[in-house]
């Protein structure tokens, strides 16, 4: 069958491509040709089924719960998704002029000072494209920030022992120094052994608030004063903010750069790879070193990117932002508005306290203290009177359709979940999870090798994890069999 292809030359002289229909070895070298596909001949209701099949073997929200702690697998509305594909947002071009597209820049310019207000810092840059591009955005800033101070000594970041992992590794990429401090057994930032490393070479304390235990750390404001004393900057993981939108602020705390993730508390899809979106957020003695361009007003009430700004650290990727996730999150907050967004963090928060009350006496919660929208239980004692591990449980609870809790992290909690229900799961949901993890620990302690073998239903069953490893390692492809196993 003739192609429509486009011939080359027209493209060198600044001229259309001209359209020409052909074979395609006549306009490509052979070697770059491929055989043709031995495509099978379907009927359109077959090819359905398959691909609704196949996408039925992908977990997602939409289909079962979620208790992905820390990473807040929040429901995503479809509200934000029929906004997002308003013809005006999608048909807008990335290199639109200022005046073509002033819809959009107010849009992103109220979105940028919802964000300031709900978190009390001066501004957000909404560039970065993810949590972790956000931290080392604010981390090149604290690093300008000393350098025109001419404090470029200071070159060491302090992170908790239970920091997101992403935190130490965005220090160390800016050429940061990590220095650990431990944990309390309350499962708060320990204030004394902060104070101890407080020196001239402290640059930047990197927190989370609550941590990753789901604990608030009711200690903060010590916390930053000590930094702020010895000359060093505060900055804030948004990764668990979904506990916090309404209630208090990180500007309050005394944090002086943040980052959030659209993407988990502002219900913008997360998993599958994005899209993502990390703003980050400055106090006003650092909102000049924040990315190119920003949003501006100006005095007729028209918006325009602003490029004049001498000591931002530049532009940290190739377009200003990923729009269309802003626009589902600006969407998320304007249905919402302040009180709504108030309601959802209490309900996250209240949702993880009745779901830790229902399974405290299945798995040890080693901080049985008032959590905010997560907390940690232990799986140590069940592995010692049965040998069924954390990671058991996980796999049993993939054929009870729930996605597995976060495993074995943060580390200072051994056989470590974390479970994070969010705001939007009712009762009957919680009390099923409940339920399940409730006969997953009767199996263990009645028939413990039948654990071993979870999970049963799943497309894929569990893994050899220590030869995948040691294929990945070697850069060795894999394909996966519906029993689990590996092939090269």
């Amino acid at each position: 069958m003739p192609s429509l292809l486009f011939e080359q030359g027209a493209r060198g002289r600044g001229g259309d491509f001209v359209a020409s229909e052909g074979r395609p070895d006549e306009f490509l070298d052979s070697s770059l040709l491929r055989d043709e596909l031995p495509l099978p001949d379907l009927a359109e209701i077959e090819v359905a089924r398959h691909f609704t099949t196949l996408s039925h073997r992908n977990f997602a929200v939409d289909l079962n719960f979620y208790p992905l702690g820390s990473c807040t697998m929040k429901y995503n509305p479809k509200l934000n998704e029929a906004v997002s594909g308003f013809p005006g947002f999608t048909d807008l071009h990335p290199f639109a002029p200022d005046e073509g597209a002033q819809g959009a820049l107010q849009l992103l310019w109220q979105m940028e000072r919802s964000l300031a207000s709900l978190f009390g810092m001066n501004a957000f840059s909404l560039m970065p494209a993810a949590g972790a591009h956000g931290e080392i955005t604010a981390m090149l800033m604290a690093k300008r920030y000393f350098a025109q101070r001419s404090e470029g000594g200071r070159d060491t970041c302090i992170v908790p022992d239970t920091a997101h992992g992403t935190n130490p590794a965005s220090a160390a990429m800016v050429g940061y120094r990590v220095l650990s401090v431990p944990s309390t057994s309350r499962g708060r930032t320990d204030v004394e052994a902060l104070k101890k490393v407080l020196d001239g070479r402290i640059a930047v304390c990197m927190m989370t608030n609550p941590n990753t235990l789901g604990l608030f750390e009711d200690e903060i404001m010590e916390m930053t004063q000590a930094v702020h004393d010895a000359g060093g900057l505060m900055y804030y993981d948004g990764a668990n903010a979904n506990a916090i939108v309404g209630l208090c602020r990180p500007g309050d705390m005394g944090f002086d750069l943040m980052h959030l993730n659209l993407h988990k508390t502002f219900s913008v899809p997360h998993g599958g790879g994005g899209p993502g979106s990390g703003p980050v957020g400055a106090s006003s003695e650092l909102t000049r070193y924040l990315p190119k361009p920003m949003v501006a007003k100006r005095a007729d009430g028209g918006f325009f990117l602003q490029h004049d700004m001498p000591d931002s650290i530049g532009a940290v990727r190739a377009f200003w932002t990923h729009f269309l996730a802003i626009v589902r999150a600006y969407a998320y907050v304007i249905v919402h508005g302040e009180e709504g967004l108030k309601r959802n963090s209490l309900l996250a928060v209240l949702n993880a306290n009745y779901l830790r009350a229902k399974v405290k006496d299945l798995l040890t919660v080693p901080y049985d203290d008032f959590c905010r929208h997560e907390f940690v239980c232990s799986a140590e004692s069940l592995k010692r009177e049965t040998g069924v591990r954390a990671l058991d449980l996980a796999k049993g609870l993939l054929d009870a359709g729930v996605h597995a809790p976060t495993m074995y992290w943060p580390h200072v909690v051994a056989e470590c979940l974390m479970i994070e229900p969010t705001e939007t799961e009712t009762r009957a949901t919680l009390d099923s999870f409940a339920e399940s993890l409730r006969a997953l620990v009767a199996t263990a302690y009645e028939d413990p090798q039948s654990m071993a073998r979870l999970p049963m239903h799943t497309a894929v069953r569990r893994v050899d994890e220590a030869r995948v490893g040691r294929l990945a390692n070697k850069g060795v492809g894999l394909r996966w069999s519906p029993d689990g196993s590996t092939a090269e």
